[in-house]
């Protein structure tokens, strides 16, 4: 049930990458988190680049630098995840983007976001995570 916002700086990603990014973080969840294939929800958002604000070396190691070309992706799901779970998802993610679209793991912010299951409604007005016959 995860849903995931992208957002990256206008005209840094073309259609076709844009499509490569959404296959490798839904590729990652899968194995990770474990989620179903059809449990794809994904919002890409581009931004002017003079509208996003940063500190380029903030807790980066080494001395490495983000650059304008920063891709931050948010991402809400249900809560049961281990830590374990999470840094090896952060690292899919930002191994895949690096290595086949030659974006620097500097430039990729991942924010993971834990709501409960009643938090959430897949349409037709439902709770469909939620046991319908607790609320009774």
């Amino acid at each position: 049930m995860p849903f995931v916002n992208v957002y990256y700086s206008e005209y840094q990603l073309n259609d076709k990458e844009l499509k490569k990014v959404s296959n490798f973080i839904h590729q990652s969840l899968i194995q990770h988190f474990h989620i179903p294939k059809n449990d794809y929800f994904q919002l890409f958002l581009p931004y002017p680049p003079q509208h996003f604000f940063y500190d380029s070396q903030y807790l980066l190691e080494n001395g490495e630098k983000r650059t304008d070309q920063m891709i931050y992706i948010s991402i809400t799901c249900g809560q049961g995840r281990t830590i374990q779970q999470k840094k090896k998802l952060y690292q899919s993610i930002a191994e895949e983007l690096s290595t086949h679209l030659n974006i620097s793991t500097n430039n990729i912010f991942i924010t993971l976001n834990e709501t409960l299951l009643e938090n959430w409604s897949f349409g037709q007005g439902i709770a469909q995570m939620v046991n319908q016959k607790e609320e009774k």
